[in-house]
């Protein structure tokens, strides 16, 4: 999220949370978004530079803010017709606009920066392309090389995407859509949540197999919006289904930090709380309307959750929402996950009978090898179940699940 420094996890944490939230700030003041967001970087530097020795202030987003926001008004003073606007506009805006709440307090929904945020990042005028990429990068706190790797895109291609994205939204106002807006960007916005909260739970690259604070930021954003859109199904069903697979997160690491499946996690570790919250709006979201991707996807996990065991899970309930979910929405990862409870219910040989029809689409995906591996194995299979979790380990850049399969290779050689 910052650039050319590396504080301490607990002061990334803080700034993560409340990044959004100051470029919201000063995207509504002063609009601007491009300059605001390089504003807001250079505030982020700094206290990633003073609050490690100096200790962090007591209202670190007011903090925040106060710097971004000289940074940003020092930069336009530099343009003289931008000077102009800027002390006419100030005039016209409350004493109390950048005061932070005191402690203990909070902002209503509907005045939530970072929703805002969220939804200018969602702008029509923007690609699908550019949306997605503008709000991982500005709400999300991904790094462009993060994003890029998720997009299978070059850095610097990514990188150009962004600032054309910004470019475009300098004299979008600042403000939540309207209802003649909100339906056509709420689509947008629910899938830039969902990749927001997949990169959470399952970390694309590197060490860390759960990055906690992306997954409850996207949790989070989530109930915002459903606070504006109560009754859509949709919204519903997306917060039940980060919900239910975040339930799960304290089971899915070894102590080596391996990436632990589901059919072999401690279930006493599962967050029941979360899990029952979940399964009540799975109920509630398919009461709202048509079944759709998110419900179909919620309804899958909640089975999965409710289970005692991998043994007890209703594996035909499963195929049948799986069957339900690639007609409507024939997504890869769906069509992968339809395959382990074909297998579940028909047999592993016949579950690779399924698989095979996947392999022009995904040839050379990790997870495809990983599940050919897994059914090969309980196919019997040693060798041919040794060759594809070596293919697999080899494709993957998340070192958790990286670990786990050259452990699957170890069980199975001689």
């Amino acid at each position: 999220m910052l650039r050319g420094t590396a504080p301490g996890a607990g002061t990334e944490d803080l700034l993560r949370r409340h990044a959004p939230q100051v470029l919201g700030a000063l995207v509504r003041r002063y609009g601007h978004f491009d300059a605001a967001e390089d504003a807001v970087q250079e505030a982020l530097l700094a206290a990633a530079r003073q609050w490690p020795e100096q200790g962090v202030p007591d209202n670190p987003r007011g903090w925040l803010i106060r710097v971004a926001s000289r940074r940003l008004m020092d930069q336009l003073r530099a343009d003289e017709a931008r000077r102009r606007r800027e002390e006419d506009a100030a005039l016209l805006t409350p004493r109390d606009a950048f005061t932070a709440l005191p402690p203990g307090e909070s902002r209503a929904p509907s005045d939530d920066d970072t929703l805002t945020l969220l939804f200018l990042c969602c702008h029509p005028a923007l690609p699908p392309a550019g949306q997605v990429a503008l709000t991982l990068r500005a709400v999300g706190g991904l790094t462009t090389a993060e994003i890029a790797r998720a997009h299978l895109l070059p850095e610097a291609t990514m990188g150009q995407r962004i600032s054309r994205a910004k470019a475009r939204l300098k004299r979008a106002p600042f403000r939540q859509p309207g209802p003649e807006d909100r339906d056509a960007r709420l689509a947008a916005v629910l899938q830039v949540l969902y990749l927001i909260f997949n990169e959470g739970y399952t970390a694309t690259s590197g060490e860390a197999l759960h990055r906690a604070d992306l997954a409850r930021e996207a949790i989070r954003l989530t109930r915002s919006v459903r606070l504006l859109l109560p009754r859509d199904g949709a919204v519903t069903g997306l917060l039940a289904l980060m919900l239910l697979t975040e339930a799960r997160s304290a089971a899915r690491t070894g102590r080596h930090g391996e990436l632990i499946p589901l059919d072999e996690q401690d279930r006493a570790l599962w967050d029941r709380r979360a899990i029952a919250e979940g399964t009540a709006l799975v109920e509630e979201a398919l009461r709202q309307g048509p079944a759709g991707p998110y419900q179909l996807q919620a309804a899958i996990a909640a089975l999965h959750d409710e289970a005692r065991s991998t043994d007890a899970t209703d594996w035909p309930q499963i195929l049948a929402l799986y069957d339900v979910l690639v007609s409507r929405a024939p997504e890869p990862m769906a069509e992968l996950g339809r395959v382990v409870a074909y297998a579940m219910v028909h047999g592993p040989k016949a579950g690779l009978g399924e698989l095979a029809a996947l392999e022009g689409r995904l040839r050379g995906h990790h997870r495809l090898d990983a599940v050919r591996a897994h059914l090969l194995e309980r196919a019997g299979d040693t060798q041919g179940a040794l060759a594809a979790y070596q293919l697999a380990a080899k494709g993957t850049l998340s070192r958790p699940e990286a670990r786990y399969l050259q452990m699957r290779v170890a069980r199975l050689l001689p």
